[in-house]
């Protein structure tokens, strides 16, 4: 049984403990997550176990003969071979085996050697190079690398040619290819498209030796293992069960840790207290220093709690009122080179509250998309409407390239937050992973994912009511994702997104646009409907459709979602090119509609338009002279005078509940039109 083994290791950086008397043991069946919050040392440690770092103290073991393949965050790139060779550098240790077994051969015909330790020797050689898969070493990489997301006609290519996430890809393939006995993998999702993590976690999960994972994808975790890690102030800790059994435990902990934390920090504000007051005076002054060795063997052991469990809400801006449509397109295509159509003939109706996301494998259009959405790509045929009243905020990896200059970050973001929200800037720049003195960082100076989450929050702090986001949850880890995915469903507006996180996808999709080549389709449900509905497809349960044609299809059953089961309870669905899926309804013909009628249901039209016009006027003029008085309320002539603040505060709630009756007639008014 392969294993490698750590005894109270430690290792500091500075003054900062990393490791402090870390002992764990990875051995075949081992299927264990590392966590902890950013900055823990979760890199660290897994670079230990790989034997890349060597540890101030403590001991490391691994059986002699134990293959351990290690695939880092980023970094690695591939040049001066085509994409089978490099893949053919994995089996690099078999090469070696079969060179030792060559030369144990070539002893035994000379007779030189001890015969027994030799033959011994070539037969545990034998068995490793047979187990590890080396002699099907043409066919297993072919899988892998398929199942990966490259294509035949990659393997090809020169390795050179690939961008920086598939040159990842190819060190995540080779590192599988090995069949290791001990497999270490930091953030092996974070180039993979959904279709490349579903096979990663089938992989995983037939996997026959240890393997120990960092990943900030709550869905990976949960299918791919049954132990976590945490790093938590150095100090190392194991769970059984999976991810979310393991959240559900540290929640117990984390609470009785900050009721003690809390108590602790009041006794040490008493006690600061006392010695401040009483400290200078001679007939306290022994008490005093009777307090300060009390409060000397509290600091000693403090308790720490850092920035990143510590629970973090905010809310976006209100979003502007809009219509309920929000956004129509018609025929909407786009070709890069006039011959192929990236997006062909799209017809989509996205509504006010939708959150719809944007689903298909890599290079079917789906940043394409969002980009003529947002009115950065032109299109190529077709027209995009936007519906009255719709305030556009985009937000892509791109939008990094904007954040410069020498202001630090929180000087930049306050500039840009609304009034009521700059209390709350610290609060929600820890909830983006910028905590303690990282505020005080000049935007120069930061790494292309630290602005890329400073421009996800610029965004999100800007009053619009669409939202256009593409991989919006890059570069965040697992409790900043949370933050984020609340703030959107708590959001009043629409959002449009791409993500390759399957955790974030469930937890905010409400629709589903699928794009493959030359076609497109709408389901009209959470995420997980839609992967239960394309699982039945491809099990021949329910039919698929027909490039421009509308078939019947048989219907399939949701037990997950009350979204998937309005949708698909029974009733036969109807799928075309360009179709949203609903259920079939069979109506009478009720035939021309004569003159008169016609002319009264537009004139009711007209009015119920005039009427939702007039609500959402008064509703932004209420939410205008609300803000005006909530700035006015920030001002020290105002809040320092207790009448004046009173009287203030009187008319904001007055209007606030102004905005709450209007919300409502608004609603009602929509109903009519609609």
């Amino acid at each position: 049984m392969a294993f490698v083994q750590f005894s109270q290791v430690s290792l500091a950086f500075g003054d900062r403990d990393i490791l402090k008397d870390v002992s764990v043991n990875l051995m075949t069946g081992t299927k264990a997550a590392l966590t902890g919050a950013n900055g823990a040392g979760k890199s660290t440690l897994i670079k230990v176990m790989a034997g890349l770092v060597n540890p101030d103290s403590g001991s490391r073991i691994a059986q002699k003969d134990t293959r351990i393949a290690y695939l880092p965050q980023s970094g690695l790139t591939h040049h001066g071979c085509t994409l089978r060779q490099e893949a053919d550098k994995a089996f690099e240790f078999g090469y070696k085996l079969q060179q030792e077994i060559d030369s144990i051969g070539d002893q035994l015909k000379a007779g030189t050697g001890n015969t027994d330790n030799l033959l011994e020797r070539q037969s545990l050689l034998l068995t490793a190079l047979e187990e590890s898969g080396w002699h099907r070493r043409e066919t297993q990489a072919e899988s892998v690398l398929l199942g990966l997301g490259f294509s035949r006609e990659d393997l090809q290519r020169q390795t050179e040619e690939f961008s920086g996430g598939w040159q990842m890809r190819i060190a995540l393939a080779k590192a599988l290819m090995q069949n290791p006995d001990i497999l270490l993998l930091d953030e092996p999702t974070n180039y993979l498209d959904i279709e490349a993590r579903d096979w990663l976690e089938k992989f995983l999960v037939n996997f026959k030796g240890a393997f120990l994972l960092v990943s900030h994808d709550r869905y990976f975790l949960d299918v791919t293992i049954n132990e976590v890690y945490e790093l938590f102030n150095g100090d190392l800790k194991r769970y059984k069960g999976n991810f979310t059994h393991y959240e559900k435990v540290r929640e117990v902990e984390l609470q009785t840790l900050m009721a003690e934390y809390e108590k602790q920090q009041d006794e040490i504000a008493k006690l600061q207290d006392f010695i401040r007051r009483f400290g200078v005076q001679a007939t306290k002054a022994a008490q005093a220093q009777d307090r300060q060795k009390a409060l000397d063997k509290i600091l000693a052991n403090k308790i720490e709690i850092p920035e990143s469990l510590k629970k973090i809400h905010f809310k976006f801006p209100p979003a502007p009122h809009a219509g309920n449509l929000v956004l129509r397109t018609k025929g909407l295509t786009k070709s890069y080179d006039g011959v192929k159509n990236v997006i062909e003939n799209l017809d989509l109706t996205v509504e006010n509250g939708e959150l719809l996301v944007v689903a298909g494998r890599n290079g079917t259009g789906k940043s394409t998309l969002l980009r003529m959405l947002a009115g950065v790509d032109p299109v190529s045929a077709g027209e995009i409407i936007p519906g009255s009243g719709v305030k556009i905020g985009y937000f892509s990896q791109d939008n990094a390239e904007t954040i410069k200059g020498s202001e630090t970050i929180l000087d930049y973001v306050e500039s840009r937050a609304p009034t009521e929200l700059i209390p709350k800037v610290r609060d929600m720049l820890g909830a983006f992973l910028f905590r303690g003195d990282d505020v005080f960082k000049s935007l120069d100076v930061l790494s292309g994912g630290e602005k890329s989450r400073i421009a996800l929050l610029q965004l999100l702090l800007s009053p619009n009511n669409l939202l256009i986001l593409d991989e919006p949850t890059n570069h965040l880890d697992m409790h900043s994702k949370d933050v984020l995915m609340n703030a959107l469903k708590a959001f009043g507006g629409t959002v449009i997104f791409v993500s390759h996180d399957r955790g974030f996808i469930e937890g905010l999709a409400t629709k589903v646009l699928e794009l493959t080549p030359g076609r497109h389709r709408e389901f009209p449900g959470d995420y997980r409907y839609y992967m239960e509905r394309i699982q039945a497809e491809s099990e021949g349960t329910v039919g698929q459709f027909e490039s421009g044609t509308g078939i019947a299809v048989a219907s399939v059953k949701s037990t997950n979602s009350a979204a998937g089961r309005n949708a698909a309870d029974g009733r036969n669905v109807v799928v075309s090119r360009n179709a949203v899926v609903e259920p079939v309804e069979t109506t009478k013909s009720a035939g021309k509609m004569n003159w008169e009628e016609q002319k009264k249901l537009e004139a009711e039209k007209r009015k119920n338009e005039k009427e939702v016009a007039r609500i959402e006027k008064e509703i932004e003029d209420a939410e205008n002279e609300k803000s005006a008085l909530e700035q006015k309320m920030s001002l020290p002539e105002v809040y320092s005078n207790g009448a004046k603040a009173k009287e203030v505060q009187s008319k904001i709630d007055a209007l606030a509940a102004k905005i709450d009756e209007l919300n409502v007639a608004w609603e009602e008014a929509m109903e009519k039109l609609v």
